[in-house]
């Protein structure tokens, strides 16, 4: 079977499963921790499949490197759901607009499994790169994918303490990674999809351009679909004075020194 079929099927089946599970349990916020640790699986798996000129330590690299990530960020995603004391207001927004979690509800999750699609096109892309030896654009793509997963564990750790702070009710965290970006952990998140094409693209090799698609969409995603866009709207609607002020002075994704105040 084709790789690319096998791919498809396999998102299919996944976020069906997420769509279960979130049907069973009423919390839209599983959809998360699933995907992500489908990209992560299906990714390793893509990496790992023969190819005639690839250099089975790169496929290897690649398949440890996408795996640290999704199971860095499902594994906080699982805890994170398992924790909640209600569930995401993100999903239940869209939980209302759909009527329940009905057959609306799993065609967004398909929609969920295509991204999933297009992000293991591009590890596969890199892993598939037809060098024999590693070399130094392996060493800085890895780089990448190390800084990105640290900086994104740091955002989370420093959103936790501001979460559990009694302090905190009512303000906006604003100190240590969030005093720089407005959502440091989605910037990360996205970051980690640059190392595919520091690592494999080459303007004139057509394969090495399905490298680029994973950053595009990650980019997409997370500015203008489901990641900045609700959790802004929900923060308005939570805290619209102190949110408003932090607008306007912190960056909305890419990192910056804060304005003053």
């Amino acid at each position: 079977m084709p790789l690319l079929l096998v791919c498809i099927v396999a998102s299919i089946l996944a976020l069906s499963a997420a769509w279960w599970i979130v049907r069973r349990t009423g919390d839209g916020g599983w959809t998360d921790v699933i995907w992500a640790l489908s990209v992560g699986l299906i990714g390793a798996a893509a990496a790992l499949w023969p190819a005639a000129e690839a250099s089975h330590p790169r496929q290897t690299l690649v398949a440890v490197l996408i795996s640290l990530w999704a199971f860095r960020l499902g594994g906080y995603l699982a805890v994170r759901t398992a924790r909640a004391s209600v569930p995401d207001p993100r999903y239940e927004d869209l939980k209302r607009s759909w009527g329940g979690w009905g057959l609306k509800a799993w065609g967004f999750l398909m929609i969920q499994a295509a991204t999933v699609v297009v992000l293991v096109v591009s590890v596969r892309a890199a892993a598939a790169r037809p060098e024999v030896a590693l070399d130094w654009r392996d060493g800085l793509a890895a780089l990448v994918v190390l800084v990105a997963v640290a900086g994104e564990t740091v955002a989370d750790r420093q959103m936790a303490a501001f979460r559990r702070d009694p302090s905190s009710r009512g303000k906006v965290a604003d100190q240590g990674l969030w005093g720089w970006s407005r959502h440091p952990n989605y910037f990360f998140e996205w970051t980690v999809w640059l190392a595919w094409p520091v690592m494999a693209f080459d303007p004139g090799a057509a394969q090495s351009w399905l490298t680029l698609p994973g950053a595009v969409l990650m980019w997409w995603l997370l500015n203008h679909v489901s990641g900045v866009p609700m959790l802004e709207a929900q923060m308005l609607k939570t805290r619209p004075e102190a949110y408003r002020r932090y607008q306007a002075r912190v960056s909305r994704f890419l990192p910056f020194p804060p304005r003053s105040r």
